[in-house]
């Protein structure tokens, strides 16, 4: 019997980079089942300006994340991106993944996997659909990346929709930030442990009854 999972997360946040290896972990199991679903949290109203003390603040944490699970975090990204750029705004990276979403859904979290290090360990400006196409493409997704050049209604309107399903759920379950995991039996929705994705992803399917 496959389990499922829901994960809520952003391309732009640290801590759901931080995640990366023990989503990987979880969804690589046999009976069990991650959809990708991101929030928009650093999007549209949710985009923040950088400045230095943002700057600073984010660096700081990201060396925490770094110490906790491993992620790399390069001088590359500090120099180029924190420093280099003015805006937080995930809104084009997550556009990028629903159109894989759409063209090659069995293909998204690799997806996310390259853009999440075209930011931290390459040092590549996310924010900017060209480079996010450009990323596409080196994974062989020319449809998602063609649409992400010239957005057409049907990916607008798939955006909205999976974003709107996130908000939803955070605000069903009262969640203020992500990462998140929400389980699905097949009857019901309930919160699981997020925090378990750093330490031990498999207890969550120990908890489940699918290990």
């Amino acid at each position: 019997m496959t389990h499922r999972f829901i994960y809520l997360f952003d391309p732009l946040c640290g801590w759901c980079y931080g995640a990366s290896a023990g989503v990987d972990t979880l969804a690589s199991r046999p009976g069990v089942s991650v959809e990708l679903l991101p929030t928009g949290l650093f999007s549209g109203a949710g985009a923040r300006a950088l400045d230095a003390g943002m700057t600073s603040h984010i660096w700081a944490a990201d060396q925490r994340i770094a110490e906790l699970t491993g992620a790399a975090f390069t001088e590359r990204y500090r120099d180029q991106i924190l420093a280099g750029t003015s805006l937080l705004d995930s809104g084009p990276a997550t556009l990028a993944l629903t159109a894989v979403s759409l063209s090659a859904p069995a293909r998204e979290y690799e997806a996310l996997n390259a853009i999440q290090k075209a930011r931290y360990v390459e040092g590549r400006d996310i924010t900017n659909p060209v480079i996010l196409a450009e990323v596409l493409a080196s994974l062989d997704l020319a449809g998602a990346a063609a649409m992400i050049a010239e957005p057409q209604a049907t990916l607008l309107n798939a955006n909205q929709e999976r974003v709107t399903r996130a908000r939803a759920l955070m605000q069903r379950f009262g969640l203020n930030g992500v990462p998140a995991l929400v389980r699905d039996d097949g009857q019901d929705l309930a919160l699981a442990d997020a925090g378990a994705l750093y330490r031990n992803p498999l207890s969550l399917l120990e908890k489940a009854g699918v290990a």
